[in-house]
């Protein structure tokens, strides 16, 4: 139980230190005769007097605790002697006498050679009580010998840096020791408003250099909005590390110390953190709030702003357990309105990519109907939202599904209904691919050949397909989504296909082994050769970047040509007459068309124009045009 006891500077009866008698002024009695009280006194007086820097020049130099610890020991017990001498006079009502005044004056005289001491530890180890090394001190010391062997060190090497280790463990442990045992001093001696002025002054200015090192700065909203992007991005960026850094040594270092040097006092130990970390801690806080405030692009901004959500969510329980405390639960609530502003430019940022899908009304045609910069920008953008999937969900699980209104019926066949089992996220981002497809489906219009028209379709689905494998996405929407979507490419090429070489196939007898006449087979031959030759002149400039997509195109066409014509061609050429004739009517070998099928696609599109992706291909186009013109 706590005791009352005196405190020699106002006279008064004030709360002190522990003790584990009922009636102190009983015992004290029955321990002290007034000879022993002399005696104590006299003690007291010989070694708080030797360390009065007033009266001493070594005392002035030297420090008490630096030059031996064991006579800073016994210079702390005997000023808790002479704490419990003057609680004795006052119950005595001795108040009054000359040993009271000089036990009075001793103890003022005590204290201020503590508080010097006290100052000088604080001071002088500064770097051995960095919040850094107090935070890591226990890891530091849990370090093995076998950590360093991994390593392939020398034994000597091995041994040093173990001894260093240990010197930085013992300086530090020694250290906080001794600023306990002042602060213990201090406090039961009724002091303790002394202790508390140094430690915060020195402890508060770490905390500040800390903070201010790591590049945390006061802004307000307005400059965090006039900002160029690569400005904010790198402070951004900067923040996410020192958001680590102060919370895994700065404020956790700090707390650990505080804790051991007033351990006796809970309240003074609340007290000293808040005000040290109070400031620091909101400032550091506080900024993801103003970023989450700041208009920017949803590209530029949306994965920083991920970023901060998942740092601040990520250590929210080392949060709460460095700032516990009552008086410093403004950085809780600072760190919570971070949180909750960044999770509702999340929504708004997600509402505004959704809107630039909406709201993209470029008209012109995608060269060789390749991939449209549309469909590339958004993909880059879900892919790196699918990294978050975790983060997404917390955020957005509250969030209304969304409207279906905006998009043709026909659209919703896709995972995306209301009775559909999966995640927020799974549907939220089923249905950004939804209105990317929708969009894309409207821009396929612009080609006045359908058939092109379907070719980009199924690049475009096909390239979102590809991008949804390749990344998180795939877990996110999962393979029934996958399958559905690349049945629709299949479907897309079909239709191409139809269109583009349907006159092709059909220029060739259903049978083409069936007898016919030389004029027929003329017939047959040089229909085959004009609507083979329409056919490439139309689609030789037509891309499919996909090399699975590519191959399962010309493949099918392949086979529905070169090998039909093939069977037709050694059946019926000899049919077609001499050879002058046959040079007439039968312009194309079936190696021929197949060497032409073969380059089909490989063109690749760059700023709007297209090019052949080789010396083989532009010849063989060349060579095409001139049998055209002949």
């Amino acid at each position: 139980m706590k005791s009352l006891c005196f405190s020699p500077r106002t006279a008064s009866l004030s709360i002190s230190r522990q003790s584990n008698s009922p009636s102190l002024s009983s015992t004290a009695r029955r321990r002290f005769s007034q000879s022993a009280i002399e005696q104590a006194i006299d003690a007291a007086a010989a070694i708080i007097m030797k360390w009065d820097a007033e009266t001493s020049a070594y005392a002035g130099v030297t420090s008490l605790f630096h030059e031996s610890k064991r006579e800073a020991m016994q210079f702390t017990k005997s000023v808790n002697e002479l704490q419990d001498i003057m609680h004795l006079l006052v119950s005595d009502q001795d108040s009054g006498s000359e040993k009271f005044s000089q036990a009075q004056r001793l103890m003022q005289i005590a204290m201020k050679r503590l508080q010097k001491e006290f100052y000088q530890i604080l001071s002088t180890n500064r770097a051995d009580l960095d919040p850094e090394s107090v935070s890591t001190r226990s890891s530091r010391t849990s370090t093995s010998m076998s950590d360093y062997d991994d390593d392939g060190l020398p034994d000597d090497e091995i041994r040093t840096a173990g001894d260093s280790i240990t010197e930085l463990e013992d300086v530090s442990s020694t250290a906080m020791s001794d600023l306990k045992l002042i602060a213990d001093c201090m406090i039961a001696s009724g002091y303790a408003k002394e202790c508390i002025r140094v430690y915060k002054i020195i402890r508060k200015s770490i905390i500040d250099e800390g903070i201010y090192k790591l590049g945390i700065e006061k802004l307000s909203s307005s400059q965090v909005n006039k900002m160029d992007w690569d400005v904010l991005d790198l402070k951004i960026k900067n923040w996410l590390d020192a958001e680590k850094i102060s919370l895994r040594t700065l404020f956790k270092g700090e707390r650990i110390l505080c804790d051991h040097v007033f351990s006796s006092s809970d309240s003074i130990k609340e007290s000293c953190f808040a005000e040290i970390s109070n400031e620091g801690a909101t400032l550091l806080f506080g900024f993801p709030e103003l970023v989450a405030k700041a208009k920017k692009s949803p590209m530029e901004k949306m994965f920083r702003v991920l970023d901060m959500y998942t740092a601040i969510s990520e250590d929210w329980q080392e949060i709460e357990t460095i700032f516990a405390f009552e008086s410093v639960s403004a950085v809780r609530l600072q760190a919570i309105n971070s949180l909750v502003k960044l999770s509702e430019s999340v929504l708004s940022l997600l509402t505004d990519f959704e809107c630039t899908i909406h709201k993209d009304s470029s008209k012109a045609m995608t060269p060789g109907s390749g991939l449209h910069r549309l469909t590339m920008y958004s993909m880059d953008y879900l892919t790196l939202l699918a990294d978050y999937g975790n983060i997404l969900t917390d955020i957005i699980s509250d969030w209304p599904p969304p409207a279906k209104s905006s998009l043709p019926e026909s659209f919703f066949d896709s995972p995306v209904s209301d009775d559909s089992p999966r995640p927020a996220i799974s549907v939220r981002i089923a249905w950004l691919i939804l209105v990317l497809l929708c969009k894309l489906d409207c821009k396929s219009k612009h080609y006045k050949d359908v058939s092109l028209s379907y070719l980009f379709l199924a690049n475009n689905l096909q390239h979102v397909i590809s991008r949804v494998r390749a990344s998180n996405l795939m877990y996110l929407l999962g393979e029934e989504w996958i399958t559905k979507h690349e049945a629709k490419v299949r479907q897309f090429a079909a239709n191409y296909e139809r269109l583009a070489w349907g006159q092709v196939f059909a220029s060739l007898p259903e049978n083409p082994m069936a007898s016919m006449t030389g004029g027929k087979a003329k017939e047959c031959f040089m229909k085959f050769t004009s609507s083979f030759e329409d056919a490439y002149s139309k689609q030789c400039s037509c891309v499919v970047p996909d090399l699975k997509l590519r191959d399962e195109i010309k493949a099918s066409i392949g086979t529905k040509v070169v090998a039909v014509y093939r069977e037709f061609y050694d059946m019926h050429k000899s049919t077609v007459g001499e050879e002058s004739s046959e040079k007439l009517f039968v312009r194309f070998s079936p190696e021929d068309v197949g060497n032409y099928l073969s380059e089909l696609f490989f063109a690749t599109v760059s700023s709007g124009s297209s090019s052949t992706s080789s010396s083989t291909s532009s010849h063989r186009h060349r060579y095409m045009r001139s049998l055209l013109r002949a």
